[in-house]
């Protein structure tokens, strides 16, 4: 098979288009096309009046050899390579070794779990939340009722924070192997449609995402994996080993010791206790960068409008995204961030008397709204100096500042985008409704943001003005805050994966400060399981 990249053809253009493209394009006559699949479709929108669709397809011809050898300089022309997932290792037939323990069961987790299920090694997978259907209704507790369960929540429990997001399945991490591949299908298999398979930016929503993560839950338990649900891990036990420890199990909440030598650490970015126990353990961490800002709503027709002109609506395009990203003055940079169409604004904290922003979508991105992050990147040397555990301090001070601006309840602060150039308060909102529960407080953001964000934000609006138009209208609804835009800190590894100074400890995904969305966690959750069945397989 040969992948061809780069075919463009128009909107509607006729089904037997695209077969005839690829004979053009090779130079091949239309009887030695044997046949064709669909790798990949996007759009190219830069022409309004001509929007393109680029396809990426896999053809079956009858003179390979001759074909890639006419196009050996031609990028766009390669051999289709083998991306079925092969595990490294496998358990022995009867192998009753000591089990390994997966802490955090979303996509990193979730993947590092199944794919040492896969390999024979029967895992122990431990999360503090409940299983999605019960968490989906502690999480609508907090959007209806004003009713926060810490443990089980937008960042807690089965499926993990990308269960209430936009199921965005893509991410641009270097990807040699096509472990996101593996990935993808996995998700098809688990219920996922097949349109995440070749669609450019595909994703799924979080009513798709629950039934997936049961399938896949079904799968591990099928291998004869085990999860234990509402199990907080509150310690390490560790042994002096050079000069570093080695570990040997795990203190959980309720009193119990579980033994365990190999253990994944995909906690996820808002698992702030846990993070401040491996401190105080000694394991090595580090602050990291990350972003803090607020989300910003516009009618999702104006973006179709803004983005795709007379096309707006048109079936192949769907709901119009934007990424946005500005250098200001002040030496920080203003970007969009996990941009949902057609989607949300959700009360994400997990913590009581703060409030957390984020953005979620269905698979239809049918609802009134877009939104996305429009947040200030920040780092650890100029911001949050005061050691690895500085960057959670940070976080806490504008949420909770959020929250007193939002008057309780874990109401949100809201504010126009003219009020808040302007630099005063809102009185009322404006033609843009929010979509934020349990509800929205007209006030000044300025109050529960850093000033150099601010000021930031203020010189970046009317730029992306001009980019998109009507992002700047007046009327343009921000809530705030959006803190949770990564980990605020790194637990460091090695080459092997495992942490720089605990043996046996295996840090992964978003909150270890490896990854960032469901795509590019699950990969690292593939990456890091196969590292630990390597070693305990091969001793």
């Amino acid at each position: 098979m040969i992948r061809l990249s780069g075919l463009t053809l128009p909107l509607d253009h006729p089904a037997e288009a695209l077969a005839e493209a690829i004979c053009a394009r090779l130079g091949i006559a239309p009887d030695a096309l044997r046949g064709w699949s669909l790798f990949k479709r996007g759009n190219d929108a830069r022409r309004k009046s001509a929007i393109l669709l680029v396809y990426t397809v896999d053809v079956d011809v009858a003179d390979e050899a001759g074909v890639l050898e006419r196009f050996a300089d031609d990028k766009d022309v390669r051999p289709t390579p083998d991306m079925t997932w092969h595990p490294p290792v496998h358990a022995p037939e009867g192998w009753s070794g000591k089990r390994p323990v997966v802490i955090g069961a979303g996509p990193c987790g979730l993947f590092a779990g199944l794919v040492l299920a896969q390999m024979g090694l029967k895992p122990i997978i431990l999360d503090r939340g409940k299983v999605v259907r019960q968490r989906t209704k502690d999480t609508w507790g907090l959007w209806r009722r004003s009713e926060l369960n810490p443990d089980s929540n937008v960042q807690f429990g089965e499926g993990g924070a990308g269960t209430f997001s936009d199921g965005k399945l893509y991410c641009r991490v270097k990807d040699p192997r096509f472990l996101g591949r593996k990935v993808l299908e996995e998700f098809v298999r688990a219920g996922a449609p097949d349109d995440i398979l070749w669609e450019a930016h595909p994703h799924i929503g979080t009513f798709r995402l629950v039934t997936m993560v049961e399938s896949l839950r079904e799968t591990i338990e099928g291998l004869g994996g085990e999860y234990r649900w509402q199990t907080r891990v509150d310690d390490l036990e560790l042994e002096r080993r050079g000069d570093g420890f080695a570990l040997r199990g795990l203190h959980l909440h309720d009193g119990t010791f579980l033994e365990a030598d190999h253990v994944v650490m995909a906690v996820g970015h808002s698992a702030r206790p846990t993070f401040e126990m491996l401190h105080a353990r000694g394991v090595h961490i580090e602050a990291k960068p990350f972003s803090v800002g607020v989300r910003i709503e516009h009618p999702q027709s104006w973006i179709d409008e803004a983005r795709y002109g007379r096309f707006a609506k048109h079936p192949d395009l769907g709901a119009a995204a934007y990424s946005l990203v500005h250098h200001a003055s002040n030496g920080r940079t203003v970007y969009s961030f996990c941009m949902c169409p057609g989607g949300r604004v959700v009360a994400a904290t997990s913590e009581e008397g703060r409030v957390v922003t984020n953005g979620m979508s269905q698979y239809s991105r049918a609802e009134f709204n877009a939104n996305s992050g429009f947040v200030v990147g920040i780092d650890p040397a100029r911001d949050y100096p005061d050691g690895p555990l500085a960057g959670i301090a940070f976080q806490r001070k504008w949420e909770s500042l959020a929250f007193e601006a939002g008057g309780g309840g874990y109401r949100a602060p809201g504010q126009r985008v003219e009020d808040f150039l302007a630099g005063r308060p809102s009185a009322a909102l404006g033609a843009v409704v929010p979509s934020y529960k349990p509800g929205v407080t007209p006030t000044d953001l300025a109050a529960c943001l850093p000033d150099f964000a601010v000021e930031a934000m203020r010189e970046a609006i009317p730029v992306f003005g001009r980019q998109i138009r009507r992002y700047d209208d007046p009327d343009v609804v921000m809530t705030g805050v959006e803190t949770r835009t990564s980990s605020p800190v790194r637990i460091t590894r090695g080459k092997d994966f495992q942490s720089l100074n605990v043996a046996g400890l295996f840090p992964a995904g978003e909150g270890a400060g490896y990854a960032g969305g469901i795509l590019s966690a699950a990969i690292d959750g593939i990456k890091v399981g196969e590292a630990m069945a390597a070693s305990i397989v091969k001793g």
